[in-house]
C-alpha cells in the first residue's frame, strides 16, 4: 500500500471507531468520521453515505494515510477506492459497556438502542467481516489498535478487496 493509502474504518457502534479516529488524528493523520458533518443522508429510514461527496473526498490528491469511519449500508459502493476496509470488533460485553458510559454519542443509551446493537453484531458484522481486508480487536489498549491502523496503511496489501457485502448502520 503507498504511503498516501485510503483506509475504511468500519464496525459495529461501541466497537470504538471515533475514539480510534481521534487517536490517529492526535497523531497527525487525516481523518474523516462519516458520522458528523454532512456526510451521511436518511433515504427510507436508512442511514447512507452521500455518495458524490464520499467520491469527491477519495479523489482527492493526499499527503499521507487518509482514515475514513463509518458504517452505513451503500459503503460496499466504494470498497474498490480503498486500499484497506477494516473491521474494528470488540467482545459484546466490551461493546455493551462502552456504549453505556461513552459521553460523545448517545446512542445505546436504551434497551431498544441496545438491542439494535446485539442485532447488528449477529446479522451485520458477519457481512462486514467478508468484505474486510483486516479486522482489529478493540479490546486492547488504545494505543495498540492505533499502532495496527497506521500498520495496515503503510503495508501493502496481499489480497484484493472482497466481493461487496451490504452494510447497515452501526452509529
Amino acid at each position: 500500500m503507498t504511503r498516501n493509502a485510503a483506509v475504511l474504518v468500519t464496525g459495529m457502534s461501541g466497537v470504538g471507531k471515533s475514539t480510534a479516529l481521534a487517536g490517529l488524528a492526535q497523531r497527525g493523520y487525516a481523518t474523516v468520521d462519516t458520522d458528523d458533518g454532512t456526510w451521511i443522508e436518511i433515504v427510507d429510514g436508512e442511514p447512507l453515505w452521500r455518495e458524490s461527496l464520499i467520491d469527491e473526498l477519495l479523489s482527492r490528491r493526499r499527503d499521507g494515510p487518509l482514515f475514513v469511519q463509518g458504517t452505513v449500508a451503500n459503503q460496499w459502493r466504494f470498497y474498490d477506492r480503498f486500499d484497506a476496509v477494516v473491521l474494528l470488533t470488540a467482545p459484546t460485553d466490551v461493546v455493551l459497556d462502552r456504549v453505556r458510559r461513552r459521553t460523545n454519542n448517545p446512542f445505546g443509551k436504551t434497551a431498544e438502542e441496545r438491542a439494535r446493537i446485539l442485532a447488528d453484531i449477529a446479522e451485520t458484522e458477519p457481512l462486514l467481516r467478508r468484505s474486510a481486508t483486516h479486522e482489529v480487536d478493540t479490546s486492547r489498549p488504545l494505543p495498540e489498535v492505533i499502532d495496527a491502523l497506521v500498520d495496515i496503511a503503510e503495508t501493502p496489501v496481499t489480497r484484493a478487496v472482497p466481493p461487496p457485502a451490504s452494510a447497515g448502520s452501526g452509529s
